[in-house]
């Protein structure tokens, strides 16, 4: 069953429902998360703990919370994947396109009474008993504010600030907003979250190994013109010996430098998470939405920011990106 259509039309007392019933709750993040992801997890744990609720927060991949996001309040309420508990009264994804972008944990829908999906994905699968799905959102957290605006929870300080972290990092700095993001961003501001140390922790903050890391990758950097009807593809190559030592936080942060290439409205980063085996980043400025060109090739995401994987060596990989952008 899908609680939500489009936009304003979302059915938030239907999920806050859900979750009021719930006589336990485990909250599961895609993996390799990101701040949307684990902000919308630990802020929706935080409500429930208070309730008196037991809730578990969790993601499959990696084995650690990535180092930029441990200051999160409610980062207590996180547990190793292998002791998410394998039956629960509801199941709950933030943030997560698919099924699939659940990894080993997808196993634990097999044991929760329901299920609801909380997301903002346009390629959002609709894979739960319950789907709140509002493509039209700026992050996740966005619609987190929203359910707690309904269910007559504050949103102080500690929920603030798990908020404030994906909507920052979803919205690309807030280069990407829209009515109203401004508005949120002010009010959990005035909750006396300190967002510009939330922001430089998040996004400005890298060890020394990754300016010689960035070298490397930036040096396999290939312009195609004729690419994307002529707009012109950007991409480069993060092998897996160039990512040893180096955390999610400087593998993720590649795509954002390739980008700003001005000659290429494409840009895509092949990450090799091991020989032969890439996870694909994919932006885009204005005209083209990445999220239908990921979806060819087996993934998702958003209009100007997507990604999928995909297995073979680089130039298969590169070739199956430029045959999907024809």
């Amino acid at each position: 069953m899908t609680v939500t259509a489009q936009n304003s039309e979302i059915d938030l007392a239907g999920a806050i429902g859900l979750l009021s019933a719930a006589g336990s709750v485990t909250v599961l993040c895609h993996v390799q998360p990101d701040a949307d992801t684990i902000g919308s997890g630990l802020a929706l744990a935080i409500v429930l703990e208070r309730k008196g609720v037991p809730v578990q927060v969790s993601f499959a991949q990696p084995d650690e919370l990535p180092e930029s996001m441990s200051e999160l309040p409610g980062t207590h309420l996180l547990a190793p994947a292998g002791q998410v508990e394998s039956e629960v009264d509801l199941l709950v994804t933030v943030d997560c396109g698919s099924r699939g972008r659940l990894g080993h944990l997808a196993d634990r829908f097999d044991g929760a009474r329901t299920s609801l999906v909380i997301d903002h994905h346009r390629s959002n699968t609709r894979y739960a008993e319950y789907n709140l799905v509002d493509d039209s959102a700026e992050s996740t957290t966005a619609i987190l504010a929203r359910l707690f605006d309904e269910w007559g929870v504050e949103i102080d300080r500690d929920i603030a600030h798990c908020l404030y972290a994906g909507l920052v990092t979803d919205t690309g700095s807030f280069r990407w907003v829209q009515p109203g993001t401004h508005l949120l961003a002010e009010r959990l501001i005035d909750t006396g979250i300190d967002s510009a140390e939330i922001a430089r922790r998040l996004l400005d903050t890298h060890p020394f190994g990754w300016l010689p890391m960035l070298a490397s990758v930036l040096g396999s950097a290939q312009l195609v013109p004729d690419s994307a009807e002529g707009l012109g593809l950007v991409y480069a190559l993060l092998r897996h010996e160039d990512t040893i030592g180096m955390r999610s936080e400087e593998i993720e942060s590649v795509i954002d430098i390739v980008r700003t290439t001005s000659e290429a409205e494409v840009a895509a980063v092949l990450k090799e998470t091991a020989p032969g085996h890439w996870s694909v980043s994919l932006r885009s400025k204005a005209a083209v939405d990445v999220s239908t060109v990921a979806a060819r090739l087996g993934g998702g995401g958003h209009r100007f920011a997507s990604g999928y994987t995909a297995e073979g060596d680089s130039e298969y990989v590169v070739a199956a990106l430029l045959g999907a952008l024809s």
